[in-house]
């Protein structure tokens, strides 16, 4: 018996619906676990630095309007020079055809030209030889000798500008980067009313575990009493042997159910606490109980099932996919149209044979470049990917009307769980009232010995089960509400 009597004194902090906590412990209200859980849950966390990582997105997708300014340099070393060739290797055979006559006679005259570039080339410190036309047979022998141009070491170095000048294209891309910008905002959004959603439901059902504390630790106590009264009454003969193993198996049959409620209070204090994103190992506790939400238990159900889903986040990211894909439709289309691009380059240039640098001649060169690039022919693959593009709009389509369905199936559903639950607790209240006048009579007649401790057990469970079926509907309703606020997309500070 001192077993079964010990969860007294143990269990003695949890009695009542308010618990005194200690110095260590965080108290919570619902608003309190709310704006934690809005600064420190992993998943808004994560979603507030998507929308940083597409807004430098943004600002840098804007850097294609701008010059793309880029530096260069080259260095080569020929190994082998590169050789020109000129006349024909059959200029002596077939100088009676028209092709090599052709050929002979344009070597001839190139002829005197070609001497004096190599002779330029020649990194040699010889004079100048003037040109001597050679004789018809050296001519037929050197005609097909080849001549080396360029020298060995080759410098140079660049600055080169380009820029987009008319790109209608490039334009609506920049577009479709600020709707992904939105995208991201309304999926931050998605996760903190998720968030608050999940917060509250844990929140409540710790509500609900204390609730079902309270009342299964009354039936203990209850049958604590009724067990030092039944073993009074045993031992001056006024009680049977079967009233007192009654007894003995109430008290006994009154102790798991304690102890699953107790269970119940640290599982749901865990899960809130991880919701909230704080460290489990930190002590945390509730104020309040579900009967301050039983007395806002009112909602107007005709005014619910006709609600807009505006402010739904679904819905609203839906609306977006679709309004990107038509601006990537009048993307893929406007590659259709012409564009026009400017480029500026300065280059350095310069030639040596031998790898002197301070005897290296450099020479400037600049350049102003505009290309008109205008599309033809792709062979469809522009126009397939417009088709591909309008097949996956049609798809989102029929999966927007299809969310708008489940959706207001999901807004039904808790609307019917409201109203069971506004309908059951109003019976459980009138209900409660009968229960407990009938324990009251049951338990002063037990203790005059007008009644026996079956007609006290079966009014006490009367009395529980009433007592947990007002709480359960008030947890019922208040959860039911909560997911109720997320599809219809109210915020944390316009909830009310």
């Amino acid at each position: 018996m001192l077993l079964l009597l010990s969860p007294i004194a143990a269990m003695a902090q949890y009695q009542g619906t308010e618990r005194p906590a200690k110095d260590s412990t965080l108290v919570l209200s619902l608003d309190d676990a709310l704006k934690i859980a809005l600064s420190e849950n992993t998943s808004v966390k994560v979603a507030d630095m998507e929308i940083e990582r597409q807004k430098y997105a943004q600002k840098g997708s804007y850097g294609a309007l701008f010059p793309q300014i880029n530096a260069s340099g080259m260095y080569s070393y020929a190994i082998q020079k590169q050789k020109v060739f000129f006349g024909s290797d059959d200029d002596s055979s077939s100088s009676g055809s028209s092709g090599g006559g052709m050929a002979s006679m344009m070597a001839s005259a190139f002829e005197p030209i070609m001497y004096y570039i190599q002779q330029l080339y020649q990194a040699t410190s010889t004079p100048f030889v003037p040109y001597v036309a050679p004789t018809p047979e050296e001519s037929a022998s050197s005609s097909s000798d080849p001549i080396e141009m360029g020298r060995r070491n080759q410098v140079q170095l660049g600055l080169s500008a380009s820029m987009p000048i008319v790109n209608v294209q490039l334009w609506e891309s920049l577009r479709l980067t600020g709707d992904q910008v939105e995208l991201a905002v309304e999926k931050a959004r998605e996760s903190r009313l998720g968030t608050v959603t999940s917060v509250k439901q844990a929140y409540f059902a710790t509500l609900m575990a204390k609730a079902s504390y309270d009342v299964y630790n009354a039936v203990y106590e209850n049958a604590v009493q009724n067990y030092k009264l039944t073993e009074s009454r045993y031992n001056v003969k006024k009680a049977s042997d079967m009233d007192m193993a009654r007894a003995q198996s109430s008290l006994a049959a009154a102790i798991p159910n304690l102890f699953n409620a107790e269970n119940a209070i640290y599982l749901s204090l865990w899960q809130l606490k991880a919701v909230m994103g704080i460290d489990l190992d930190r002590p945390v506790d509730v104020v309040g109980s579900l009967e301050d939400y039983a007395e806002h238990m009112f909602y107007d159900l005709n005014e619910g099932a006709e609600a807009s889903l505006d402010r739904n986040t679904q819905m609203r990211q839906l609306a977006s996919q679709a309004e990107m894909l038509a601006k990537q439709i009048r993307m893929q289309q406007y590659a259709y149209l012409p564009s026009l691009a400017m480029q500026v380059s300065y280059n350095y240039y310069t030639q040596s044979d031998k790898f002197n640098l301070s005897q290296w001649k450099w020479l400037p060169s600049s350049t102003l470049v505009f290309s008109l690039s205008i599309p033809i022919f792709s062979g469809g693959q522009r126009y397939h990917s417009i088709k591909q593009t309008r097949v996956q709009a049609d798809e989102l389509e029929l999966q927007r009307i299809n969310t708008e369905r489940q959706l207001r199936i999901g807004i039904r559903q808790s609307l019917s769980t409201m109203d069971t639950a506004m309908k059951t607790y109003d019976a459980a209240k009138e209900a409660l009232k009968s229960a407990e006048k009938a324990y009251d009579i049951a338990s002063k007649s037990y203790q005059v010995g007008k009644s026996t401790l079956t007609d006290l057990n079966n009014t006490e469970l009367t009395l529980t089960q009433t007592r947990l079926q007002a709480a359960q509907a008030v947890y019922n309703f208040v959860t039911a509400k909560a997911t109720l606020e997320q599809t219809l997309g109210y915020d944390f500070t316009e909830e009310k």
